[in-house]
């Protein structure tokens, strides 16, 4: 049983590093990040990890972001952009007087986001409730603290916005008493409402309290929290990804689409159970992928009697008769990693293709020992000659596991390799990571996406995948697959993706969930999952259909 990929879970900092990215030219809204970078803090660049989550979704208007820390910033800046964001993301931030000002009297758009807005609202220098109708109340957090007798005593964490209720995430481990949430949010009060409104509230349902989560004046927008820290394909993240179109003044017309990729096919794949699936699409009339792992090997021979095992595209009667009967029949290749595995060694599970990392050793959690450009390339090309030389061409490339070194992805972003990548990306902020939790140590975040990014940090165009994909806990069979996520929790997730007006719902589906020794009802909740999207009134396109 090969091991299940996936990357449901909320989104959890990993310490990790980056790499630069190349210059982009600016073609949409000009728009200016600036972030918190605190000197001496272990969250010097917790501030530069969420720019960049921003920066990514502004790539889907064609906006290059300028990132920038706030200390940094000089008086006049903004006004040469159509927008600045300010990520308030550490406490008390000393922020430059001249941000302040301009803050306060350009006439551009300013999006701020959670901490320090006392900094301006309560100087009398500036003016602000009464030029702006609305004020700074007070910091809100947990009701209490956690215990084991009372291990959710509950914070403002329900936002509410077309007609859908976004939970932000919330754990506690009583053994440690570590908590795992984001509960501050910055309150406001509206004195003028001709001046100022409450776009969308947030409930603290423990109290029953109802607080702004998002207010705005003007041009001046205040958003109670950090939307990207825990996010989730049912969190509020999706609400700023929808309220950007506003913030930008773009005008998109409501239009939402849907996609379907068929994981981690290679040499050793079901004819029957591709051949059901792809019939099955094929009657729908529903364009679909298939991720295609070019190279099979099994370095350990885990599944081959001890016995390394490798085959070859040229050799892999399954996976070409699989892939033969499909593309007449709607399927689109997608190139899924070389050998989808790394050298000879678990990492983490197998060594064998499919389940196991590539471009990222997951053991240590840092880049594979040979990670380099040139490395990378070398993958990329062997494994585009595999596919190409037996008349195969792929329309994007997604990551094996989602995760590979800020080095690889800017590989995969050349235009000789992939015009377009369509995946989840992790992201990083330095190129030499700093493991350890003193100043300046470095991030890595996860990065899920609603629409079509035309540019990301990297240089990549991603289709998104945005909703996940069913799994069952057969840890009978595979100790390693241990988790559920049902089809409906699939069909829930794309019901919550259509509150983003241009927003995807994208999933994926392994079809050795319809191999007979697993004994799961597979393809009966693969066809739930096509039909409940379908009711949603998603339409079905194929990745190069994409925009």
């Amino acid at each position: 049983m090969k091991k299940i990929s996936s990357f449901l879970c909320v989104t959890m900092l990993l310490m990790v590093a980056l790499l630069a990215p190349p210059a982009v030219a600016q073609t949409g809204p000009k728009t200016l990040i600036v972030y918190d970078a605190p000197a001496g803090s272990e969250y010097t660049k917790l501030g530069m990890a969420y720019g960049i989550m921003l920066k990514n979704l502004l790539g889907h208007f064609d906006s290059n972001a300028e990132l920038l820390p706030a200390q940094n910033y000089v008086a006049g800046k903004m006004q040469a952009y159509d927008a600045t964001f300010y990520l308030g993301s550490y406490y008390d931030n000393p922020l430059p007087a001249a941000f302040l000002s301009d803050a306060s009297t350009t006439t551009k758009t300013v999006v701020w986001f959670k901490y320090n807005l006392w900094q301006l609202a309560w100087n009398p220098a500036y003016g602000f409730p009464a030029k702006f109708g609305f004020d700074y109340s007070t910091l809100r957090g947990l009701n209490a603290l956690p215990t084991a007798a009372n291990p959710a005593p509950g914070f403002f964490d329900t936002i509410g916005y077309k007609g859908k209720s976004f939970v932000k995430y919330y754990t506690f481990d009583s053994a440690t008493g570590a908590i795992n949430a984001d509960p501050d949010i910055g309150t406001t009060t509206v004195l003028d409402p001709v001046k100022a409104s409450v776009l969308v509230p947030v409930t603290n349902p423990k109290t029953g309290e109802t607080v702004p989560y998002v207010t705005r004046s003007g041009k001046f927008w205040y958003v109670a929290d950090m939307p990207f820290s825990f996010i989730g394909p049912r969190d509020r993240y999706l609400v700023l990804a929808d309220l950007l179109h506003d913030m930008l003044g773009v005008n998109t017309p409501e239009k939402h689409r849907a996609l379907v990729r068929l994981e981690d096919v290679g040499a050793m794949v079901s004819v029957s159970a591709m051949k059901t699936l792809t019939d099955y699409l094929y009657g729908k009339h529903i364009p679909f992928s298939i991720a295609t792992i070019p190279r099979y090997v099994d370095a350990l021979g885990v599944y081959n009697g001890n016995i390394p095992q490798t085959v070859p595209l040229s050799q892999a009667t399954n996976l070409k008769t699989a892939l033969n009967y499909a593309l007449p029949r709607g399927a689109e290749v997608v190139m899924h990693g070389y050998t989808h595995q790394y050298s000879n060694i678990r990492d983490p599970h197998t060594g064998v293709s499919g389940d196991d990392y590539e471009f990222w050793n997951i053991v240590t959690n840092s880049p594979v020992a040979e990670d380099s450009t040139a490395w990378a390339q070398d993958r990329i090309t062997k494994g585009k000659a595999e596919l190409t030389s037996n008349g195969y061409t792929p329309v994007a490339w997604e990551t094996p596991h989602y995760h590979s070194s800020a080095l690889a992805s800017k590989v995969f972003a050349k235009p000789a390799n992939f015009s377009t990548t369509y995946q989840r990306v992790v992201y990083f902020t330095a190129d030499k990571p700093n493991f350890n939790p003193v100043p300046n140590k470095d991030f890595g975040v996860g990065q899920i996406f609603p629409y079509v990014i035309k540019k990301d940090y990297y240089g990549q165009r991603i289709i998104p995948e945005s909703l996940g994909n069913i799994e069952y806990d057969i840890r009978a069979i595979d100790p390693t697959s241990n988790f559920n996520y049902t089809w409906q929790d699939i069909v829930t997730n794309a019901d919550y993706a259509k509150v983003v007006r241009d927003g995807y719902a994208s999933f994926f589906f392994h079809p050795f969930w319809l191999e007979p020794d697993v004994g799961t009802p597979g393809f009966a909740d693969f066809k739930k999952v096509i039909d409940g999207i379908t009711a949603l009134g998603y339409t079905w396109i194929a990745p190069s259909q994409a925009q």
